[in-house]
């Protein structure tokens, strides 16, 4: 399992265009005797395995896809290629998947229906809901579907869970100022759409400490700030580009009514205007009570207590598995990857050119995925 997680690491493959990573996974699964499908979502790979008589079904999620970073670990299995990189651990869930896959397949210690489902394009292209647009779940029913990630911070192998909101929605916003250029030495003759961008920045940093409500959980981020090439020349426009996350669908609508308001407010007061381009993209994960106390008990009855982590909160990130979650209960868990400096590559967050997953951490997550199979699929 080790060797397949490298082999994946040192060839990552973007959103999509997970080619040589689903051939690997869906020849793996041929040969241990899956069912495969391949195709959906365009590079999705489904593998079904069928024990006993029960007309119970389990789906178990796994994504495939790496983000567009130039890696710096100098590990001997680094990314072969420039620019591309398994910065968040899906080389890992892969891997962990794939094993519980081989060892269900020898043991048959199920009674049911069990769909592992290779997911393309987690990271931000909403592969989750592209493989369900074009019927996952009516070509593959599942009772339940669960998912796993793994999170630098935590101890290694140690499982947590949080039944309800856990991963915030992420929206983005593209706001463009439309003002008048001008030359820098005569502001008075333009309007400087720098400037109003730049209030438009300041008056966004109210939404969230005077629009929502203190309980609530919001985040709004202005991530660039787009204007100018010249020192003596004032733009005509100015670009802001936007991450919005929360935790509540109720908060998720007031911010992007007031993140649009202010900045059309805030432009008008200049005498400039502000179009606000607002992308919904993924939504709260919200993790079902009964799938979650399941999910929780396994790890509590296979480790006991220290095998979890303790006072959990909802996870700023945000986890297109929340577009499987709406249509089929279920839960996503997290797994500890390591903490500290001392863990290295594998206490470093996730998205960082210097992260690994840790290789500890796969034969617990395959047994993980095999003992809640087991539970679930009770034969």
């Amino acid at each position: 399992m080790v060797a397949t997680r490298r082999q994946i690491h040192a060839n990552p493959e973007l959103g999509f265009q997970e080619f040589d990573t689903s051939a690997l996974v869906a020849g793996l699964l041929a040969q241990w005797g899956y069912a495969v499908d391949r195709g959906l979502g365009g590079t999705g790979v489904v593998g079904t395995l069928r024990a006993g008589s029960s007309g119970r079904s389990l789906g178990l999620r796994a994504d495939m896809d790496a983000l567009p970073i130039q890696e710096t670990t100098g590990l001997p299995y680094a990314s072969r290629h420039a620019g591309r990189m398994h910065a968040c651990g899906h080389d890992g869930h892969t891997a962990m998947l794939l094993t519980a896959a081989r060892h269900l397949a020898d043991s048959r210690s199920f009674d049911g229906t069990l769909h592992v489902i290779f997911q393309p394009a987690e990271e931000g292209l909403g592969g989750a809901r592209k493989m369900m647009e074009e019927g996952l779940f009516d070509r593959f029913p599942c009772d339940a579907v669960f998912a796993m990630h793994n999170v630098p911070g935590y101890p290694a192998g140690q499982f947590g869970f949080m039944s309800g909101p856990f991963m915030a929605s992420s929206d983005t916003a593209t706001i463009t100022v439309q003002g008048k250029g001008g030359h820098g030495g005569m502001p008075a003759q333009a309007i400087d759409p720098v400037v109003v961008g730049a209030s438009i920045v300041m008056a966004l940093q109210t939404v969230v400490s005077r629009n929502v409500e203190p309980t609530d959980s919001a985040v709004v981020t202005v991530g660039a700030f787009l204007a100018g090439n010249a020192p003596n020349v004032i733009p005509g426009t100015a670009e802001l580009r936007l991450t919005i996350r929360s935790h509540s669908p109720r908060v998720r609508d007031l911010l992007q009514q007031r993140v649009t308001e202010l900045a059309q407010a805030q432009a008008q007061s200049f005498g400039a205007t502000a179009k606000v381009d607002y992308n919904r993209r993924y939504p709260v994960l919200v993790n079902h009570e009964r799938e979650t106390a399941l999910a929780r008990q396994v790890a509590l009855d296979w480790l006991g207590p220290e095998g979890l982590i303790g006072n959990l909160v909802p996870q700023s990130g945000a986890e297109d598995f929340a577009f499987m979650l709406e249509q089929r209960p279920g839960c996503y868990l997290i797994m500890g990857n390591g903490v500290g400096e001392a863990a290295g590559a594998h206490g470093c967050m996730v998205h960082n050119a210097g992260y690994d997953f840790n290789d500890q951490c796969l034969p617990i997550g395959a047994s993980y995925w095999v003992k809640l199979t087991e539970e679930f699929l009770r034969a």
